[in-house]
């Protein structure tokens, strides 16, 4: 069938939805029923030479009283469905009532076999009947369906020409299309741009193209959407093998959640005669990819999809029980010297996660291995610290030398976003010159403008575009839109840089009444205490009734003090959180305690300063020790952090001594030779958290970590060291800093002309004012 015929059914289809269901449903809500319908009379009429034959299977099995029906009746179909009900579409045409219309209908609907009742199931067409029932139109709907203008069957009626299974689903993608261009804010959720499809296609297939040898291949798509992607590269790697005399048999696999977009795929494949393809697309709501893997036994030849950009899967990591008791070997991997290497990212983004489910069903033991192209956002470049889930995804592609390239693509090409997107092509058979490089080519200004929006997309990948982007990739040159680099290149070290604390102490009165609201609140303690004195410590429970009401009514004076205005805040009241434990009498007796205890330090100790935190640790040690008094370690860590405070010239506080002999001094790793008592030890710091700092270091540093950190942060923090047991390894890729071109600045010349010529505009314009004024 020629263009323009096809052209003319899908206009006729498009046409049914003003003519019958205007007024019925708003215009995004057509779809609903125009695809379910074309669905339906496509396979009522590929069914109908065998209907007979069908129902005579039917009654002949039930007679022998056999249950599992299913491949009989594909048989006697001839087909990977069948129908079971008395009726044929047409047979529905001459009812007498709207109630006998819609009865009979739904009899017909539940003839069909399983796989046609999920896609019924998943389009919800039958919640479609009451309202097209009720308004009458259920009638005229299949009236013109069975047009006698149009044929949707595979054989020719009358003077139309058959449809045969690629046009009928060519006619279908091309209805699918027109759905989701016309609602377009919805669109970019499932619906990928054929331009971008097209690209992917040919990046993931054209590098192998002389390998590709006759044979099977598997493909797989864990978001398929509307199977979009997967028709492109199933013709894509046809028309490869044709041109190089090769015949390959294609199975396309895929999953998808959404159980509209789900039944759009599926039956996408069986309209097409493609059974056993329609029987490998998995969906609906159940059927999440990160949470319920449809094919965890599969491998797969070649794999493409557009995962969703920034959804939360945290509804799926809690299926999975959560980030720490997830044990999904697609995420949870061995990579290098660690056992449980996580691949798990942040539960606000996803789209990372979809990669690694790839990654996890890549083919090891063949020639060709396993190739993916897969489109996601920039944040995917460069989210997640070193160590994190983004991050190690990055890492674990690039040390396994998989990432082939990432292609940027114009902004604006998708439907309902206009960020910036990129194209991952990897594939775990490099040829030699790629090994251990990676591709990066931007493409960001090679594409075609619209002639008309279609919601955000403005633009478009031509042929032309789509060759230059991969004469580029297989060029595999440096030019001024391809750079190449090394898999190190985009690694570095995240490196802890701690300094010393450095602390003067002093138990002076003041700084011990602060241990009078040492169990956190201060601010409310403290408001407890002025109203209620020193019965709080002294013998909280004759107060408690007191200190209940108070915390009741904690805030309530506030709002109504606020609450003069026009509109009245809503009161600050406590929490019963934290109600509990301001009415717990440990908690007061405990600060009564820390006050106490302070005091008597201070007796034996003085009010004295000690610019020497270490000395003043060391007397608080004996004086503990010689009163008898026994202090919890939270407890003595409160007294001490009470009368201490940080002071950038105090002498270092030691956290640890080794004996001498026992550890060699490297003071860049924290290990310092000092002198106490004129005895030689080797001492290491407590690190001050505030001081804290964290170096990003590339793999690619001449001399490492420690070069870097004596040229960079010794000559500036001469105390500084590192924590090599905290160091990480992360990976990013910044297309910014490899292709940003700075504006040409103007020169000198030009701007002094400019000013020049100013000059001279003001000059005339105040003489003719001046001029004026005087006549």
């Amino acid at each position: 069938m020629d263009q323009t015929q096809l052209n003319t059914l899908t206009n006729f289809l498009w046409n049914i939805a003003d003519d019958v269901l205007r007024d019925i449903y708003v215009r995004g809500k057509y779809r609903d029923v125009i695809l379910p319908m074309t669905v339906l009379r496509r396979l009522d009429a590929v069914l109908e030479p065998t209907k007979q034959a069908v129902l005579d299977m039917k009654a002949a099995l039930d007679r022998e009283g056999i249950t599992n029906q299913d491949d009989a009746l594909r048989a006697a179909a001839e087909q990977a469905f069948y129908n079971t009900s008395p009726f044929r579409l047409r047979d529905l045409k001459s009812r007498a009532t709207r109630q006998k219309l819609k009865d009979d209908f739904e009899v017909y609907l539940d003839g069909f076999s399983p796989n046609v009742q999920d896609i019924l199931n998943n389009f919800e067409f039958r919640h479609q009947l009451p309202r097209l029932s009720k308004a009458d139109a259920l009638g005229p709907l299949i009236e013109k369906f069975l047009d006698k203008d149009i044929n949707l069957g595979p054989q020719p009626l009358d003077d139309l020409p058959a449809l045969d299974n690629h046009s009928m689903g060519t006619l279908f993608e091309e209805l699918v299309r027109r759905f989701n261009e016309d609602n377009n804010e919805e669109a970019g959720e499932h619906w990928t741009p054929r331009d971008a499809v097209r690209l992917m296609a040919n990046l993931m297939f054209l590098p192998v193209a002389e390998q590709i040898e006759s044979g099977t291949y598997l493909l797989y798509d864990c978001a398929c959407g509307t199977g979009g992607m997967l028709t492109v590269a199933e013709g894509t790697l046809q028309q490869i093998a044709r041109a190089h005399g090769k015949q390959v048999a294609t199975h396309l696999y895929g999953q998808e959640i959404n159980g509209e977009t789900y039944a759009i795929c599926k039956a996408d494949l069986l309209i097409k005669g493609d059974g056993d393809a329609a029987d490998n697309i998995v969906g609906g709501p159940e059927y999440s990819t990160l949470s319920n893997d449809a094919f965890r036994a599969r491998t797969f030849d070649f794999m493409l999809a557009n995962p969703p950009y920034g959804k939360s899967w945290k509804s799926d990591l809690e299926r999975m029980g959560g980030k720490k008791e997830l044990r999904d070997p697609r995420f949870v991997i061995q990579h290098g010297e660690e056992p449980e290497y996580s691949l798990v990212t942040r539960s606000s983004d996803g789209q990372m996660m979809f990669l690694a489910n790839m990654l996890s069903k890549m083919k090891h033991d063949t020639p060709l291995g396993s190739r993916i192209a897969e489109v996601h956002n920039g944040s995917s470049l460069f989210t997640g610290d070193a160590g994190q889930g983004e991050s190690n995804i990055r890492r674990w592609i690039i040390e396994s030398d998989w990432l082939e390239a990432i292609v940027a693509l114009p902004l604006n090409m998708f439907y309902n976003t206009g960020i910036a997107t990129y194209v991952w092509v990897l594939g775990n058979r490099k040829p030699a010159h790629r090994q251990g490089k990676v591709q990066l080519i931007d493409a960001s200004q090679w594409f075609r403008p619209l002639r008309k929006n279609m919601g955000k997309k403005n633009c478009e990948l031509s042929a032309e575009d789509i060759r230059r982007i991969c004469d580029s990739f297989l060029a595999f040159e440096e030019t001024e839109q391809s750079k190449i680099f090394p898999n190190a290149a985009f690694g570095y070290w995240k490196v802890k840089v701690e300094r010393p604390l450095r602390l003067h102490s002093q138990l002076s009165r003041a700084r011990i009444e602060t241990l009078r609201f040492a169990s956190g609140d201060e601010d409310i303690r403290a408001a407890l205490y002025d109203a209620l004195g020193e019965a709080l410590f002294d013998d909280p429970t004759s107060v408690r009734a007191e200190l209940e009401r108070r915390l009741d009514d904690w805030g309530k004076s506030d709002a109504e003090d606020e609450g003069e205005g026009e509109e009245a805040p809503v009161a600050r009241s406590l929490s019963d959180k934290k109600k509990k434990k301001l009415l717990n009498v440990d908690s007061w007796k405990r600060d009564a305690m820390l006050v106490d205890t302070a005091l008597r330090l201070r007796e034996a100790l003085g009010d004295g300063l000690f610019e020497d935190h270490n000395e003043f640790v060391d007397q608080l040690e004996t004086v503990l020790a010689r009163l008898d008094m026994k202090l919890s370690a939270a407890d003595r860590k409160a007294i001490v952090n009470a009368v201490s405070w940080r002071v950038e010239g105090a002498p270092p506080v030691i956290r640890k001594h080794h004996k001498p002999g026992k550890a060699k001094p490297d003071p860049l790793r924290g290990l310092y030779a000092v002198q106490i008592d004129g005895k030689p030890w080797v001492v290491e710091y407590e690190p001050d958290s505030e001081l804290r700092d964290h170096e990003q270091i590339p793999l690619l540093e001449a001399g490492g970590i420690e070069a870097f950190i004596r040229r960079e942060v010794l000559p500036y923090t001469p105390d500084a060291w590192i924590v090599e047991a905290d160091t990480k390894v992360g990976y990013e890729i910044s297309f910014t800093r490899h292709f940003y071109k700075p504006p040409v600045l103007r020169s000198l010349a030009e701007i002094s002309a400019d000013i020049l010529a100013l000059e001279q505009e003001t000059e005339g314009l105040l003489s003719e004012i001046v001029s004026d004024m005087a006549s």
